[in-house]
């Protein structure tokens, strides 16, 4: 599984965050979110995937900020259609479809995405669109119907490790592309706590 940290905010973090060698590093583009991402992002190894976090965002502002960011791909939170997702295609960039879970879910919803998303991302439904600090019940993705690569996000820190072993053991952990951590590794909103993101990558 890869990693993905989300939430990045502050350049001399990001620099800390990017000699782990994370998969992904996500910015929010979001201005209700305490993690809103406004600065420039600073020069950091190509082999690390920026990623552009939205939520229902005109779609010329999405395009614009991947141009000016050079993102990689893009998370989209909100209530993006099919046709919103197809639109971006155009842009040659990695697609990732949120969808948020408390206590089930009806993964039909997912096949009108199929052919406009690379990915999709599954995290815990709660007040805000993401970072909401707690995980969903993973077992209810045992009914996953589809075998697109997916990110599992929601809450997870340090004490889901062994949960997270777990998970992989059952059959649908090999379609879990990358784990999405975010809120449980960080010391105030955007602000990541360096050693407990070494921690966690030792320990997986």
């Amino acid at each position: 599984m890869k990693l993905k940290v989300c939430g990045m905010k502050y350049q001399d973090n990001i620099n800390e965050v990017a000699l782990l060698q994370p998969d992904y590093l996500g910015f929010i583009f979001y201005e209700k979110s305490a993690r809103h991402f406004e600065s420039v992002i600073p020069e950091i190894s190509k082999s690390i995937k920026k990623v552009g976090v939205f939520v229902d965002a005109d779609i010329e502002e999405v395009i614009k900020t991947i141009k000016k960011h050079h993102l990689h791909a893009v998370q989209l939170h909100g209530h993006e259609t099919p046709e919103y997702c197809k639109n971006l295609q155009s842009q040659d960039i990695e697609i990732t479809k949120v969808f948020s879970i408390k206590d089930q879910f009806n993964f039909n919803d997912l096949k009108p995405y199929e052919k406009v998303c690379d990915y999709f991302l599954f995290d815990t439904k709660g007040k805000s669109p993401g970072g909401n600090g707690y995980t969903f019940d993973w077992s209810i993705l045992n009914n996953y119907k589809s075998t697109k690569p997916f990110f599992l996000s929601g809450g997870i820190g340090l004490a889901e490790i062994n949960k997270i072993k777990l998970f992989k053991k059952s059959k649908v952990s090999k379609y879990c592309y990358a784990l999405d951590i975010n809120s449980q590794f960080e010391i105030e909103p955007g602000l990541k706590d360096i050693e407990k993101i070494k921690i966690f990558k030792s320990q997986l």
